[in-house]
Parts: C-alpha cells; sequence; structure tokens
C-alpha cells in the first residue's frame, strides 16, 4: 500500500499484462493508475491524486476525504458495560478509551 496526501492506495499485479494497476481505496470516487515498475506506480499514484484534487477544483466540487474521523461502533450490550469500565477505571472518557486502544491494536496490525 502506498499513502499520499492522506489517501491510500492498494496496487495488486496484473501478470497478464505485465503491470501494476493500483486504485484509492478509502473514498467512493474511483481514482486508479497503471505502472510498470514499483517507482513508477508510486509517481502515477500521487499524480493521480494531484489530478483528482486538482479536477475537483476545476469542478467546484469537494473531493472525498479519505476519512471522517467519525466511526459508528456497534456491540453487545455485555461489551459496552465493560468498555464502560474499562474507560472509566482508566479515567477516560468510552470515545478516548476507544481511540486509544483501537490506535495500538492498528499500529501492532499494521507493523506485523
Amino acid at each position: 500500500m502506498m499513502t499520499y496526501k492522506s489517501y491510500t492506495a492498494h496496487v495488486e499485479v496484473d501478470l497478464e499484462a505485465e503491470i501494476l494497476f493500483g486504485r484509492v481505496l478509502d473514498i467512493n470516487d474511483v481514482v486508479t493508475f497503471k505502472a510498470k515498475t514499483i517507482e513508477q506506480a508510486r509517481r502515477e499514484f500521487q499524480n493521480s491524486i494531484d489530478d483528482y484534487l486538482e479536477f475537483c477544483k476545476e469542478l467546484g466540487q469537494e473531493p472525498d476525504k479519505p476519512f471522517s474521523g467519525k466511526l459508528p461502533f456497534r456491540t453487545t450490550p455485555e461489551n459496552h458495560r465493560k468498555i464502560f469500565i474499562a474507560a472509566k477505571k482508566a479515567g477516560k472518557s468510552i470515545n478516548n478509551w476507544m481511540d486509544e486502544v483501537l490506535s495500538r491494536a492498528a499500529d501492532r496490525a499494521i507493523n506485523t
């Protein structure tokens, strides 16, 4: 995966066409790119994001933002109670506690 200006792209190999094909993951609009090498894929991804942002500007539209910072979360009543107690024991709100715990878990998942 690659990241540029807060946008993330996933790159796949197309063995038949002998190219790398990428797509921006975290927006509703479709932004893709292709390349022959990893370095070229990185450049094409960055160019695609820059072109996308410029195109949105020309249209007078706001580009899709990768993430809003809002994360809907549903759980069982039993887990809700446990989360509440854990947050209170840590002296934090549920949101702050969950943000800290989930961020640590995401960092571990990404770095393994």
